[in-house]
């Protein structure tokens, strides 16, 4: 066990629990060999009549003849693209890779020609599994303006075959190494072109189990899955720690709050889940109150910061606790997780302790020192669930894993004396006014205090004089907005004069990724066409004595 309290901001790996040598289809079969009737997933698709089940032997057939169709046409260590909304097949299609052998390439079904064409040529995709639509587009004809940029791809697979698809093939399956290549997924791009992280059977199907552990995943029971399969969390975290713990994957075509409610009620789901986005739109919901959601015992988000005053609604409101994890898609998923036995204080202001297994320390980004507790660094991690790199970016691998093996996740936090963690933000996010650095949580935390802030992102945005400025962008919760001199005033005694935001903009919606992330780039740029408030505390072009720094 660790010695507290710490005297650094180091946590060392805890080891009793062990670093299994699994794979995705091999965590399929021994959950198939251990419960082979008991329900491993269903459509929640939102027609009842049209809902699906598969128990676990039976989803172990499926995969196990998926995965033959695709070895009649690939080889072991090819790359194949699935570009799709969240479907049944897309889960059968995961393990069957997996058991294949075959690298499988996740694709954001909300792509667009010129991203199609990046992911499946930077990729070298050999195939590509394939929707028909996605919201009105033909992903088909998507595909077929770039397929001439793409003389690799060999295989174009429509899922709307898939019964057809899966009775071509036949022969055995492989032996496959847990330390191969399982899946390649692209990052969420919220402040540059996504790069592709490379991630192993034993990294995916480790964290998901020792993270399910953490967050309390029973055997036997369900759980909606509103997140989407090409992201970490949706296909690594909930789907193989839902199956390592054989219980039932309830998946959601898309999220809507009203389907996740009633998805909920109808199979006694356990957990109230999703980025910080959904669970206000869940909380907002105007069918909450009437649906009988007793079955929950726990909430869950993470993969964007979590606000504390979200975690103490829903713990109020729904009487369940809330479990946050620290997640980055290059950790193939979490880092550190709050647990459900954790204070309130815990629960609701920190991203909980590292898992089993799990180095973790808080450096200077500037000189690699590994900080003293309690002081706000970048966060670094070490350990089996490291990517394997970024693909074909020798460059920006070398970045991001050091000759340590630490991977350095460009998130700033801190870690007190008992390893809890806190966020800070991320370090291009980091606003640097006249000298002093500016954390966005912090001043976001504040304004979520009060009673006219809905949801708040605080950006840096450009500035002449002090090279950076504080912005802010509000969705409020009344019919009249709180006037930026209202909120300066709010701030003034509970930030420092230089932390209080210079600009201000207030929105109904904010501009989001496919996966719940606010888009701050956008905000940025937004923000760079509005005014400086009258209401700050000094103008924008004269800096008071006392915020200069030498």
């Amino acid at each position: 066990m660790t010695a507290l309290p710490l005297t650094t901001a180091y946590w060392p790996a805890d080891t009793s629990s062990p670093v299994m040598e699994t794979t995705i289809g091999g965590v399929l079969r021994a959950a198939a060999e251990r419960a082979p009737d008991r329900p491993a997933l269903i459509s929640g698709d939102p027609d009842p009549a049209r809902r699906r089940q598969w128990r676990y032997g039976e989803l172990l057939a499926g995969a196990e003849r998926a995965a033959q169709a695709l070895l009649a046409r690939f080889e072991p260590g090819d790359r194949v693209a699935v570009w799709a909304a969240n479907c049944p097949e897309w889960v059968l299609l995961e393990f069957a890779a997996g058991l294949a052998d075959v690298t499988l390439v996740t694709v954001n079904p909300a792509y667009q020609a010129d991203e199609l064409a990046h992911v499946l040529g930077h990729s070298g995709a050999r195939g590509v599994v394939l929707a028909a639509d996605y919201r009105g587009s033909s992903l088909p004809a998507i595909l077929a303006s770039v397929r001439g940029r793409l003389p690799r791809l060999r295989e174009v697979i429509p899922l709307g075959e898939w019964d057809r698809f899966c009775a071509s093939g036949g022969g055995s399956l492989p032996e496959v190494d847990p330390a191969d290549p399982a899946q390649i997924l692209y990052t969420s791009g919220t402040t540059g072109r996504p790069k592709a992280a490379v991630l192993t059977h034993r990294g995916l199907t480790n964290n998901a189990r020792l993270a399910g552990a953490a967050i309390g995943m029973r055997a036997g029971e369900s759980l909606v899955n509103p997140m989407p399969l090409f992201h970490v969390a949706g296909g690594g975290l909930l789907t193989l720690g839902i199956v390592q713990g054989t219980g039932t994957q309830v998946l959601m075509p898309h999220f809507d709050p009203g389907l996740a409610l009633e998805l909920t009620e109808t199979y006694r789901g356990v957990c109230f889940g999703g980025v910080p986005t959904m669970l206000t739109a869940l909380l907002s919901h105007p069918s909450l109150a009437r649906r009988d959601l007793s079955s929950l015992r726990y909430a869950l988000s993470g993969g964007a910061p979590v606000p504390a005053e979200l975690v103490r609604r829903v713990e109020a409101t729904l009487g369940i606790p809330f479990v946050i994890t620290f997640a980055q898609t290059e950790s193939s998923c979490s880092i550190t997780v709050t647990r459900p036995g954790d204070t309130p204080d815990d629960r609701a202001e920190t991203l909980g302790r590292p898992l089993p297994q799990t180095e973790v320390k808080i450096i200077d980004p500037r000189t690699g020192v590994t900080l003293a507790p309690g002081t706000v660094g970048e966060i670094c991690t070490r350990g089996y669930l490291v990517m394997l790199g970024y693909l074909n970016d020798a460059e920006a691998t070398g970045a991001a894993i050091d000759s340590d093996g630490w991977l350095h996740t460009g998130d700033l936090g801190s870690m007190d004396e008992r390893g809890y963690c806190r966020i800070a933000g991320r370090i291009k996010e980091m606003i640097i006014r006249g000298g002093e650095n500016v954390y966005p949580a912090e001043i976001e935390a504040v304004l979520l205090n009060h009673p006219a802030v809905a949801e708040v992102a605080v950006v840096g945005v450009a500035d002449r004089f002090w090279g950076e400025v504080v912005g802010a962008v509000i969705r409020t919760t009344a019919d009249a907005p709180p006037t930026e001199a209202e909120l300066c005033e709010f701030c003034r005694g509970r930030l420092a004069a230089y932390k209080i935001p210079a600009r201000w903009l207030f929105t109904s919606s904010f501009p989001l990724t496919s996966t719940g992330k606010i888009r701050k780039d956008v905000l940025s740029a937004q923000l760079a066409d509005v005014p400086a408030s009258a209401g700050r505390a000094a103008p924008a072009d004269r800096a008071p004595a006392e915020a200069i720094q030498p």
